[in-house]
């Protein structure tokens, strides 16, 4: 089968299109004909190599043989391994694989769930990992209810989309703040108040919000608080922005009582299941920025890196 491996760390020139063995499922696993792929920040580190210990996963002090890229897949299931109950060959699936960007590739039972209905193979491999951290960040760190004032900053990015609409869906008023080009694009997806980070300063603005989603670290944590209401809550997201941000926010997190502390979002199956039910009820759709054809997956890494996404890079996987 035809996959993209990473040959080492570095540039987007470690990317190499190879034929390697079509992977067997094991118990528990799912084996799924990939029709599309998307690239998150998570695959951007592992890249690079940077931070350090992302290269506990994809391998030290290269990556490992044939390790293949990409984490967010949509997909028709093709067979299923002993202890799999809930999907059958043929059935579209939806989640967090093993090297989505190849023909074929491995999931666990629980980081898969049933296609949404209303979306095609390209607008659900866009879902998994931006949506359940948009979704985790905001109901289960950030405990948004109905009526809190929420921030979304880097709202048009890969999980700022998500975000906005989340928020709306759990009753917030949302403020998403973008450069100039993605105003209408934030406005269109639900936000009621959009900030031209350009034009205006936010944390310079009085504003006193419940909630603010970082997904760009281009304030400090002091003049985020400046913003936040006495109980309101900073929850880092970093995305491009490194791992820096969010490890000070780890050893913030103890003394600083607005700072949550950092967060690994997940894609599984009872969330996957949650964000069906928002998408096919017509309150979350996918960004999508740009499309390529898996021999091209290189030059998608290299659009994704200059940080300017504006929404998801997919990568087109099969017919």
């Amino acid at each position: 089968m035809m996959t993209v491996i990473q040959t080492g760390y570095g540039s987007a020139d470690v990317m190499e299109l190879k034929d390697i063995a079509q992977p067997a499922p094991g118990a528990g696993q799912v084996l799924i004909r990939v029709r599309a792929a998307s690239l998150a920040a998570g695959d951007y580190f592992g890249m690079r190599g940077r931070p350090f210990p992302i290269r506990l996963f994809v391998g030290f002090p290269r990556p490992k043989k044939d390790h293949v890229v990409g984490l967010d897949c949509a997909g028709i299931v093709e067979a299923v391994g002993p202890d799999v109950h809930q999907f059958q060959p043929g059935d579209a699936v939806y989640g967090e694989c093993r090297g989505a960007c190849a023909e074929y590739a491995l999931a666990r039972e629980g980081n898969l769930a049933p296609m949404p209905a209303n979306l095609s193979f390209e607008e659900a491999a866009a879902v998994p990992t931006s949506a359940c951290t948009a979704l985790q960040g905001l109901r289960d760190h950030g405990k948004i209810q109905p009526g809190h004032k929420v921030l979304i900053n880097g709202a048009s990015g890969g999980v700022g989309p998500f975000a906005v609409q989340i928020a709306r869906a759990l009753g917030a008023e949302v403020t998403g703040v973008c450069s100039t080009r993605n105003v209408e694009l934030v406005r269109s997806l639900g936000a009621d108040h959009v900030i031209d980070y350009t034009r205006e300063d936010f944390t310079q603005a009085g504003q006193g919000y419940d909630l603010i989603l970082d997904n760009v670290a281009n304030h400090s944590f002091t003049a985020l608080r400046r913003v936040l209401t006495p109980q309101g809550k900073i929850i880092p997201n970093s995305g491009h922005s490194g791992m820096g941000y969010v490890f000070k926010a780890f050893l913030l997190a103890p003394f600083v009582r607005q700072v949550s502390s950092m967060y690994v979002a997940t894609a599984n199956s009872d969330d996957l299941a949650t964000l069906k039910e928002l998408i096919e009820a017509g309150k979350l759709r996918s960004v999508i920025d740009r499309s390529y054809p898996l021999r091209d997956t290189a030059q998608a890494f290299r659009y994704l890196e200059q940080g300017h996404a504006r929404g998801k890079v997919v990568i087109t996987v099969t017919a």
